[in-house]
């Protein structure tokens, strides 16, 4: 039984919002340290068939943490130790927020799968965008992720959206847009093409280069084609799919599923990796793929779907710390079963 194991039905005892923030004062704590030293030598899977460039960055594993774990940029150096080939940091606002009232994030045991309505709580632009300047940066690519504050209107969205890029921009290695978040009011409708070639358009003015957007799983296909469109029109250079789902499976067992707020976890994993598939076939950009990845098998049928990098977050919650390690192990057999050399040779090959 691993430490992890062990400690989890203590953890689990907690609400889910404690024990995270439980954990992630421990991974502040270790960071920099001896600890952290001896978390890289267990957790680190080093191998070129595993390297790739994506978007003009090298990844040395393409297995990352999404955006939510690390929301004001505090641990990922840390994160970087457990594996991790690349860390996402946010969202990150404009404005300081507190998030919506607690509780707000809620376990499904049973479903593998957590469900949140935290609402983009994080310290705000300004102090996220100190600690990035003042503290070491990760020794993988750092992306930071980007949302709208809950105070700003609608049609001031672009304006809010480079305020908090300008303050972070000499310290990202990539920027996503985060459009999608079923927790802040009405940022769902930023998705259409008029407000999306406006927001992101506002941020290539201004340099943000790699930029991604992150689109929604409930978007029907015309929205994501449009979507599609605009990220060809402007160049973008990648997509990030998908962000947590309002829609409730009927497999769902725990009374949580009643909750309101974004479902994540395994019950979203097929839907994920569906719209991967229907993304990779309408345009050429990387897709980074997120959903339900909790081990190798479902990360490889993300990459072979067209994913050139997957991201994690639900999967993290309930495998605990070795899951990069464990998921880039597997993908070494997965890729040397099939015959392929290197992960680029297995991005997409399942599309028609």
């Amino acid at each position: 039984m691993t430490l992890y194991e062990m400690a989890k039905p203590a953890l689990f005892a907690l609400p889910p919002e404690t024990a995270h923030t439980a954990v992630h004062r421990l991974l502040r704590a270790v960071q920099d340290t001896p600890i952290a030293d001896s978390l890289r030598n267990r957790y680190r899977v080093d191998d070129d068939h595993l390297r790739q460039s994506v978007f003009g960055l090298d990844f040395q594993t393409p297995v990352g943490v999404a955006a939510g774990f690390d929301k004001n940029a505090e641990i990922p150096r840390v994160l970087a130790d457990l594996g991790f080939g690349h860390v996402e940091v946010g969202g990150v606002t404009a404005e300081k927020q507190p998030g919506n009232p607690k509780p707000r994030m809620f376990r499904l045991p049973e479903d593998n799968a957590l469900i949140n309505r935290m609402g983009f709580n994080n310290e705000g632009a300004d102090r996220i965008g100190q600690r990035l300047d003042s503290e070491p940066q990760p020794d993988v690519p750092l992306g930071v992720n980007i949302g709208k504050s809950k105070s700003t209107p609608l049609e001031e969205a672009a304006d809010d959206y480079l305020y908090t890029y300008e303050r972070v921009a000499d310290t990202g290695d990539y920027f996503a847009v985060n459009v999608s978040s079923p927790n802040t009011p009405g940022l769902r409708s930023l998705q259409n093409r008029e407000s999306l070639e406006e927001i992101l358009g506002t941020l290539q003015d201004a340099g943000a280069s790699p930029l991604l957007v992150k689109l929604s799983p409930d978007l029907p296909d015309g929205a994501v084609e449009d979507a599609l469109g605009v990220v060809d029109d402007l160049g973008l250079d990648g997509v990030i799919a998908t962000n947590t789902t309002t829609s409730r499976p009927e497999s769902l067992q725990n009374p949580n599923k009643a909750e309101t707020g974004g479902l994540s976890g395994k019950p979203i994993e097929s839907e994920a990796t569906d719209q991967i598939r229907f993304i990779a076939e309408r345009t050429d950009v990387p897709i980074i793929g997120v959903g339900g990845v909790s081990d190798a098998a479902g990360a490889y049928e993300k990459i072979r779907a067209g994913a050139s990098l997957v991201q994690l977050y639900t999967g993290l919650v309930f495998e605990g710390p070795s899951i990069a390690r464990d998921i880039n192990e597997g993908l070494l057999d997965l890729l040397e079963r099939d015959g392929f050399d290197s992960v680029d040779e297995a991005v997409g090959v399942d599309l028609g």
